[in-house]
C-alpha cells in the first residue's frame, strides 16, 4: 500500500489544492483532491490484467473549477433535490437557491461542498491507507441554518475496498445528507454506454417522482415494473420503458446488519464487479442521462449514458416529507454513515 501527495494546482483566489494517489498491491488505485473532496480517479485491472480508469473525471483543476456534472464530488449539505428550494424547520421557513433550472435546489446549491476547499490529512494503519478531509460550513451558507463541522474520509485496503466515512456536527438543527457522486463505467471511462452492465439492487421499493424529479411522497413496490433490479439484469433490458432514463431513489431493504449490501454492478466485457454497501436508507440510481459529450481525462469523450451513479443518501426532499426518515441533524447529535465500494473480478 502506498500514498503519494502532489500539488494539483491553485484556485482562482490562490488556494493550493492537494492531490493524493493511493495504490494497493493488486493494481487498484484511487486519487482524491482537496477541492470538493473529489474522487478524480479509480483504476483497476480487468480479467486479463489490463488496468483502466473506471470513473469519470478531469486532468486539470481548471476543468473542475469551470463546472462539471459533479464528477466524483462530495455532495452537501444536502444531496439530491429539495422541492422549490424551500423547507420549514422549527417554525422557520428557509429559502435555498433553486439551482436546477430555477425550479429546485440541487446538491447543496450554487456553492455546495463540491466547490469548496477542504483541509486534508493522510493516514495509514495496518489495513487501510487514506485521506481525511474536514470542512467548516458557517451558519447561513447557501441558506442552511447552523455552523456545521464536516469530515469525509476515503480509504483503500488490500481487499480492493474503497471506504467512505461521513461525520458531521452542528450547533443548530439543520438538514444534512452527504454522499459521493462518482460516475462509474466498469468497461472503462469513455468506452461507451453502461447499458450492457448488469445491475442488482437490494431494494424492494423506490420513490416515484414528478416531472421535476421530486419524489411524490409515495413508496412503490418495484415488483412487476421496469424499476425491478432485485435480480441481476442488464440496464438496457427495460430501459426504453423508463422515460429519460433512470434517476430514482431506491429504498434499501432492511437488514440486521448495519452495513447493508445495496447494489451489485457487473460488466461482462471486463469481468469487473462492484458491490456497494451502506448504512444509508436510500441509493440514487442514475444512468448519466444529462451527460452530453463531455471531454474528460485523457481526452476521452463522455457521452449520454456513458456512466452510472449509485449515490447512497437520505431520501431526497425528506425535509418536506415527514413520512420519510428524518434527515435533520440536531445539536448534541452526530451524523455518521459509511459506504463501501468493493471491487473484484467475476
Amino acid at each position: 500500500m502506498t500514498l503519494f501527495k502532489e500539488i494539483f494546482g491553485k484556485t482562482r483566489d490562490g488556494q493550493t489544492i492537494e492531490k493524493f494517489i493511493i495504490r494497493n498491491a493488486n493494481g487498484v488505485s484511487c486519487t482524491v483532491i482537496s477541492y470538493g473532496a473529489i474522487l478524480t480517479s479509480f483504476k483497476m485491472p480487468d480479467s486479463y490484467g489490463c488496468e483502466e480508469e473506471i470513473t469519470l473525471g478531469f486532468d486539470t483543476l481548471e476543468e473542475y473549477l469551470t463546472g462539471n456534472p459533479y464528477f466524483g464530488a462530495t455532495i452537501g449539505r444536502y444531496s439530491n433535490r429539495i422541492a422549490k428550494g424551500a423547507f420549514t424547520l422549527n417554525g422557520i421557513q428557509y429559502t435555498l437557491a433553486c439551482n436546477e433550472n430555477g425550479i429546485n435546489h440541487l446538491h447543496g446549491g450554487n456553492k455546495g461542498f463540491d466547490k469548496v476547499v477542504w483541509r486534508a490529512k493522510s493516514f495509514e494503519d495496518a489495513k487501510n491507507i487514506g485521506v481525511k478531509f474536514t470542512y467548516f460550513s458557517p451558519d447561513d451558507e447557501e441558506g442552511y441554518p447552523g455552523n456545521l463541522k464536516v469530515c469525509v474520509t476515503y480509504s483503500l485496503n488490500y481487499k480492493n475496498e474503497l471506504k467512505l466515512e461521513y461525520w458531521a456536527q452542528t450547533d443548530r438543527s439543520t438538514p444534512v445528507s452527504l454522499t459521493n457522486h462518482a460516475f462509474w463505467n466498469l468497461s472503462g471511462a469513455g468506452s461507451g454506454t453502461i447499458l450492457d452492465h448488469e445491475l442488482t439492487l437490494n431494494c424492494l421499493q423506490y420513490l416515484p417522482v414528478d416531472e421535476t424529479l421530486i419524489p411524490t411522497g409515495k413508496f412503490k413496490d418495484v415488483s412487476g415494473t421496469p424499476m425491478d433490479f432485485t435480480y441481476s439484469k442488464t440496464i438496457s433490458k427495460e430501459f426504453r420503458d423508463v422515460p429519460g432514463g433512470y434517476d430514482h431513489c431506491y429504498v434499501v431493504a432492511p437488514s440486521d446488519q448495519d452495513l447493508k449490501l445495496a447494489a451489485i454492478v457487473y460488466d461482462p466485457k471486463s469481468g469487473r464487479c462492484m458491490e456497494v454497501l451502506t448504512t444509508q436508507p436510500g441509493i440514487q440510481f442514475y444512468t448519466g442521462n444529462f451527460l452530453d459529450n463531455v471531454k474528460g481525462a485523457n481526452g476521452k469523450i463522455f457521452k449520454k449514458h456513458g456512466a452510472l451513479c449509485l449515490e447512497t443518501q437520505s431520501l431526497p426532499n425528506s425535509v418536506n416529507h415527514p413520512e420519510f426518515p428524518s434527515s435533520i441533524l440536531k445539536p448534541g447529535e452526530t451524523y455518521q454513515h459509511i459506504t463501501v465500494h468493493r471491487f473484484f473480478i467475476k
